[in-house]
């Protein structure tokens, strides 16, 4: 069982910033890949990036390319987002998850996901 405790989240005017973070805490954090997921009113649960187990490999949305990034602290069981130049549709429940890979995190496929943290940009 893996524990997923986002943080970070708020209120920020467009171009602004943000940086979640998510503490993981049970099984092996390292053997898990990472990722971030987000939910806007009324839509669909989103893919929005992920990381390898090693930290070697990143993935994005083609919507977050370029203006957020992941990483992740295997020692310190926490996986972070930095969001830059944040627009109004980046606001969202953003979700902290993990999964056995990165390919699957992208479609949807996740063991453990954190309570979400509520991001909102405003125009």
């Amino acid at each position: 069982q893996v524990q997923l405790v986002e943080s970070g989240g708020g209120l920020v005017q467009a171009g602004g910033s943000l940086r979640l973070s998510c503490a993981a805490s049970g099984r092996t954090f390292g053997v898990y890949a990472m990722g971030w997921i987000r939910q806007a009113p009324g839509e669909e649960r989103e893919f929005v990036a992920a990381i390898s187990r090693s930290g070697t490999f990143t993935y994005y949305t083609d919507s977050v390319k370029g203006r957020f990034t992941i990483s992740r602290d295997n020692a310190k069981n926490m996986v972070s987002l930095q969001m830059n130049s944040l627009k109004p549709e980046d606001t969202a429940v953003y979700y902290c998850a993990a999964g056995d890979s990165s390919s699957g995190l992208k479609r949807g496929e996740y063991d453990y996901w954190g309570q979400g943290t509520q991001v909102t940009v405003s125009s």
